[in-house]
């Protein structure tokens, strides 16, 4: 997606442990991201219609609904350059249809630390660890 240099960049994550989706919408926000948050695929998609452009989309793999992989994929749908970062524990899922990550996708493992999930996030938008403004 294009960036405007006159906005934040935009994250949504999508995650339906309350605990994991607090964490890491803290930590995105402290790092200077503009951070929304779903406990499910259709509230995802229901903030996505409100409240688009998302610059990265953090999703975990089990969700109640709809698995995240499908709700990427409806996203890709829309928008065939979005971000996709799986923030999963279930990793293995990913390629029980596919053999590789589409182009812009990419997983971190959890649990996860702080500095694992920034990299994460640096490197899927940026293409390199250092963060923002770098």
């Amino acid at each position: 997606m294009a960036r405007s240099s006159k906005r934040p960049l935009r994250l949504l994550v999508v995650d339906d442990e309350e605990s994991i989706r607090t964490f890491a919408q803290r930590a995105l926000q402290e790092a200077g991201y503009e951070v929304a948050a779903a406990a499910d695929g259709p509230d995802a998609l229901a903030i996505v219609e409100q409240q688009a452009p998302f610059d990265l989309f953090l999703i975990d793999i089990v969700l109640p609904q709809m698995r995240g992989d499908e709700l990427a994929r409806r996203l890709r749908h829309a928008d065939p350059s979005v971000k996709i970062l799986y923030f999963t524990g279930y990793s293995d899922w990913l390629f029980n249809d596919k053999k590789v990550l589409w182009e812009n996708e990419a997983f971190v493992e959890k649990p996860v630390t702080l500095q694992g999930l920034l990299e994460a996030v640096s490197l899927s938008l940026f293409g390199h660890t250092r963060g923002l403004g770098r």
